[in-house]
Order: C-alpha cells, then sequence, then structure tokens
C-alpha cells in the first residue's frame, strides 16, 4: 500500500510531467505558425514549399507533446480522486494510455537492441499475460512491431494463422483482436505499445499513433521522463539473472538457457518471473 507521501510524490511528478509538455506544445505550435506566416510571404513555390514542410513537422510535434500532457493529466486526475478514498486498487498510467486507444486493455514492452522484451508495463491482467505470451513463444503483435518498425493487427482467423502459437493461446485468454504499433525515433526502436480488443476503427485513426508516439518521445526517451511508468514497469532481470545461472548449470549459452527458462514457464503456465525466482532461490534447478 502506498503512503501518503508517495502519492504526493506520484502526482506531483506526474503533473511537473503534464506542465512540462504543454510548455513544449506550445513552443512547436508557435514555431508552426512562425513557418505558417513565413510560407505565406514567400516568393517563391519552393521557399513555400519548404516553409510549410516545416510548419507541418512541428504541428505533429506539437500534437505529440499535447497528448502526453492530456496521459500525465488524466494520471493526475486519477490518482488524486483514488487517494481520497483508497476502495479500489491505486490507478495504474497504463490505464489511461489504454482508454487514450479506445480500449480497456493495452500495454508497452521494451525491448533492447536485439529486440530482446526488458520490460512491461500494463493496464491490466489480461494485457500482462498476453504480454507474457509473446515473451515466451517469441511471436505476437509487439514483437513484429518492434521488429518491422510498423502497425501490426490482426483478430479471427487472422490472428490464429499469422502466429499459431501466440494466436490460439490469446484466444483462449478471451481476446479477439490485438494490434501493435513501434515506439520508435530516428530510426531506433524501443519497444512497441499493443492494445487488445480495442474499438473498431481506433487502429486505423491517428490517435493511435499519436499516443505511441507521446509515450516514446515525453515518457519513455525524454530527459526528465520516467520511463518505469510511475513504478509500474515489470523488468525481465531477474530472469536473465537466472539465465546466467542455467547457462552456467548446464554449460550452455545464455541464449539456449533463456529459451529453456521460457519453455518451462509456457508447459506449467506460469510466468518466466515466477520460475526465475525459483531457480534464484534456489527451489528449481533445469535440465
Amino acid at each position: 500500500m502506498a503512503t501518503g507521501r508517495e502519492v504526493s510524490d506520484l502526482i506531483a511528478s506526474a503533473g511537473r510531467q503534464a506542465v512540462a509538455a504543454r510548455l513544449r506544445s506550445e513552443k512547436e505550435s508557435s514555431n508552426a505558425e512562425r513557418h505558417e506566416l513565413l510560407a505565406g510571404q514567400a516568393r517563391t513555390e519552393a521557399l513555400q514549399s519548404m516553409y510549410l514542410r516545416i510548419a507541418a513537422i512541428h504541428r505533429s510535434t506539437a500534437a505529440c507533446h499535447l497528448t502526453a500532457a492530456r496521459l500525465q493529466e488524466d494520471y493526475v486526475a486519477r490518482l488524486t480522486s483514488w487517494a481520497r478514498t483508497r476502495d479500489i486498487p491505486k490507478p495504474l498510467f497504463m490505464s489511461g494510455v489504454a482508454a487514450a486507444c479506445g480500449t480497456s486493455s493495452a500495454a508497452v514492452t521494451l525491448v533492447g537492441a536485439t529486440l530482446d522484451q526488458l520490460g512491461l508495463a500494463a493496464s491490466d491482467e489480461w494485457a500482462r499475460a498476453a504480454q507474457e505470451l509473446e515473451f515466451l513463444l517469441g511471436e505476437g503483435p509487439a514483437r513484429d512491431a518492434a521488429s518491422e518498425l510498423c502497425p501490426v493487427a490482426a483478430d479471427g482467423s487472422a490472428l490464429l494463422d499469422r502466429w499459431p502459437g501466440y494466436g490460439p493461446a490469446v484466444v483462449d485468454l478471451g481476446i479477439g483482436a490485438v494490434a501493435a504499433v513501434p515506439l520508435s525515433l530516428s530510426g531506433t526502436c524501443v519497444g512497441a505499445l499493443a492494445v487488445f480488443d480495442p474499438a473498431q476503427g481506433v487502429t486505423d485513426s491517428d490517435t493511435f499513433s499519436e499516443v505511441a508516439e507521446a509515450l516514446t518521445r515525453s515518457v519513455i526517451l525524454n530527459v526528465d521522463a520516467d520511463p518505469g511508468m510511475y513504478g509500474a514497469t515489470d523488468l525481465r532481470a531477474k530472469v536473465h539473472q537466472a539465465a546466467g545461472m542455467v547457462s552456467v548449470h548446464l554449460d550452455c549459452p545464455v541464449a539456449d538457457a533463456l529459451e529453456l527458462i521460457k519453455a518451462h514457464a509456457f508447459a506449467e503456465g506460469a510466468s518466466a518471473h515466477l520460475v526465475a525466482e525459483r531457480i534464484l532461490w534456489g527451489e528449481l534447478r533445469l535440465g
């Protein structure tokens, strides 16, 4: 249970992020207006076109920062309301992300240079379970979005056909449609935003990509941001630590040890984190 001081600190931190994002949005909007004015005064079509292109970039960036501000403001409002009664579980930042994407279930997966899953933040247990399946099976929408650097979506039979392992398993969770968009900046991918059973048309709208860009720029990569999503990001540190132990015990590559942990977790219907903890505590020895 979070203390009053901890909740106050969370509210203050999110509030600062919201103010900073709004200021960045206003600055970008001002820059866009300036270049639009210059376009109107340009003496040649080439100059006019150049100024308009620059203005469009500033407009897009302003929209991104405004979306980030709204996400932070929503979190502040929900956290402040919760703090008065605490009669329900503490709200998660990702719940607001899911709502902004037109669903109740969403997850952010953070990946490394080799696209290995390093961390996970989810709005609910369904999203968390779906992303755990991706980690264990090595396939799914977030993984494809990150590797292909493009949006991915599937439902119905397409969900089963595209991912023979993940598809049936995620359907068993009660999820009938999935979509994901990469979290990338300047060609570098840091993860993916996935949504589950979104409202029709959501993944084809600008909102989905705007939320993803806002998360990338303002929440994950910004110098004063909180990539831990206010303490809600589960890192895979224990899993990789356990893989190192298994690698030593079995005299095999760490990558092979990691796959062995994943396979054991999937077979037992447990999370990789729980299996890793049992290995680290000496309760389980693989091989």
